[in-house]
């Protein structure tokens, strides 16, 4: 058995037709049909219904069509992989989720391109269940997003936990002048109208947020489901309600939006770096060292703060 003969049964069993699958194939029905009889002879048993029109599969089929699937698409991101190491392409393709740009995705960017000056970079805002699938379809190398989402073929590390914050109308009671300071609980979040991104793909960051309400017994007064954060932020400028958005975006709309600190330990959403299971290329190993370049000077100069601040 190779990788034609899984090929050649995949294409009969999505096109439920020797002819179609032929045609599709560029070959003639004959040596297809010997294929596919050399297959089941190997295997020892029958994986398509032979009277049945259109072409079904027995159960053993559709058994072995599932695995034949995940073979091919392993052997296609092999080749994908191999061929970028092999001719060491010199481009990088790097998906992210928007609030991950006014953390520290624009430094790690000026970072690489300073070490990397001869890699093409280019970078696709997309959500963090597109970027899944594009990582396997090799349309982008490496994803940063925020939703925990499990993939056999993607390999996924959480970065950091970053704090949440509540975004509230400048005019707002809670960001009078004695209260922008302090921290705000759930409860009390709950108590006013909220804005949860995007609407769409699900889940999402909007479930993050709903979660933390659901696990702490609280269900906010209204939710209002938009699809950006820009435009949560622009209805919260608006006095259409409150807004749970990652600390890094607290510098949007100052002279219109308040950020309060979020009380509770758990309000925090994860930045995941998600690559192929087995991508170790020079480029994605460079990315990753440069992380923690970004994060061990980011801790340093906490801590320089905090001392110069005093007790």
């Amino acid at each position: 058995m190779d990788l034609r003969h899984l090929k050649y049964f995949v294409a009969v069993a999505d096109e439920q037709n020797f002819t179609r699958a032929a045609e599709k194939l560029h070959i003639s029905q004959p040596p297809l049909s010997r294929q596919i009889q050399d297959l089941e002879a190997e295997l020892g048993l029958a994986l398509f219904e032979r009277g049945s029109r259109p072409l079904r599969l027995t159960e053993g089929g559709r058994f072995f069509y599932g695995h034949a699937t995940r073979l091919l698409e392993q052997a296609a991101q092999a080749v994908r992989t191999t061929r970028r190491v092999a001719l060491v392409e010199r481009r990088l393709v790097i998906g992210f989720v928007s609030s991950t740009m006014y953390g520290a995705l624009p430094q790690l960017v000026r970072l690489f391109r300073a070490a990397r000056p001869q890699t093409e970079l280019a970078l696709l805002e997309m959500s963090t269940v597109a970027q899944i699938e594009a990582l396997k379809t090799g349309r982008i190398d490496v994803g940063y997003g925020r939703i925990r989402l499990d993939d056999p073929a993607i390999k996924r590390e959480v970065l950091r936990e970053e704090r949440l914050v509540v975004a509230i109308p400048h005019e707002h009671e809670a960001a009078a002048p004695d209260k922008a300071d302090k921290a705000m609980t759930l409860a009390e979040v709950a108590r006013h109208d909220n804005l949860v991104y995007p609407h769409t793909p699900r889940p999402g960051y909007a479930d993050q947020v709903l979660s933390l309400f659901r696990d702490a017994g609280l269900e906010p007064a209204n939710v209002h489901e938009v699809q950006e954060m820009q435009t949560a932020l622009g209805l919260v400028a608006a006095g259409m309600g409150l807004c749970v958005v990652p600390a890094s975006v607290h510098r949007l709309r100052p002279d219109e939006v308040v950020y309060r600190p979020l009380a509770e330990p758990q309000a925090v959403s994860p930045i995941i770096m998600s690559t192929r299971l087995h991508d170790q290329s020079p480029d994605i190993v460079l990315l990753r060292n440069l992380i923690d370049d970004i994060y061990r000077a980011q801790a340093e100069e906490r801590r320089r703060n905090e001392e110069l601040a005093g007790p």
